[in-house]
């Protein structure tokens, strides 16, 4: 049966940060994850999963300026010193919350610039953060991200993730299998899921329905097949709930849509 684990930069919306840990424990939830910890001292969520009984399981190293578009910094040449900071502050963040893996996002393709020239860059930063990491045992996740919801993202396809982490070459650095974002890249799931779980580099999932990023119920998908099929391949890790809940900023809105998920708790 997957492991669930709540989405605090998308669930609970209408609740300051903080407090979406209390209501995710509440409503059955055994862990978190989100995109960025670093407007908070460490301690106050670690204190924050202490008392809710929570496991921090995923968040994003240091992405550059968020708030100007920018959407990682790996690929991008002449931005190194500044990616490396980033991953030595997440790292920081990870041993404080007990945290045993950080994604790093690729960036965005330069206007001009032809993907191949970023290779190099791109290789090389996620070999030297995977080396960082394993210092502490921390696992550095890569993830193919649509170019619907980030255009110009340098990432897209699950075989080109898993080719670069061949080029990487470091054990502990693995793909990050967002369904929402594969199906609308590439479809035809449950056959990606069978080549690629059963290699062991496959280090978190995440769901949200399709077309709309809803929840997994809502849309085009077949989540309770694709939950079998995780099962079927022996998956043992965390599932990340990473959706919009359907009803916003409505108050109890997310627990009112989690009736898709009361089978597995």
């Amino acid at each position: 049966m997957p492991k669930f684990a709540a989405n605090l930069s998308m669930l609970y919306p209408e609740l300051d940060f903080l407090d979406r840990f209390a209501a995710a424990a509440q409503d059955g939830f055994k862990a978190v994850e989100y995109l960025f910890p670093y407007a908070y001292e460490s301690r106050e969520i670690a204190a924050r999963l202490k008392a809710h009984g929570l496991q921090q399981v995923l968040f994003n190293a240091p992405p550059g300026d968020w708030d100007a578009g920018e959407r990682g910094l790996a690929c991008l040449p002449g931005r190194e010193a500044e990616f490396r900071a980033g991953i030595v502050k997440a790292l920081d963040y990870a041993a404080a919350l007990d945290c045993p893996r950080v994604h790093v996002m690729a960036g965005l393709l330069p206007a001009g610039t032809e993907r191949a020239t970023l290779r190099s860059t791109y290789v090389s930063q996620l070999r030297w953060a995977a080396l960082e990491a394993a210092k502490q045992g921390v696992d550095v996740l890569i993830e193919p991200i649509n170019t619907r919801d980030i255009p110009g993202f340098y990432l897209n396809r699950q075989d080109d993730a898993h080719q670069v982490l061949a080029e990487v070459g470091a054990s502990n650095l693995k793909v990050q299998m967002d369904l929402y974002h594969c199906q609308i890249v590439e479809g035809d799931l449950a056959m990606k899921m069978r080549q690629y779980l059963p290699t062991g580099h496959v280090g978190h999932v995440q769901i949200a329905g399709v077309p709309q990023r809803h929840e997994p119920d809502l849309g085009e998908l077949n989540y309770p097949y694709l939950f079998s099929v995780l099962d079927e391949l022996g998956y043992t890790g965390w599932v990340g709930c990473e959706y919009r809940p359907q009803a916003g900023m409505q108050a109890g809105g997310t627990s009112a849509g989690l009736g898709w998920l009361k089978p597995y708790l």
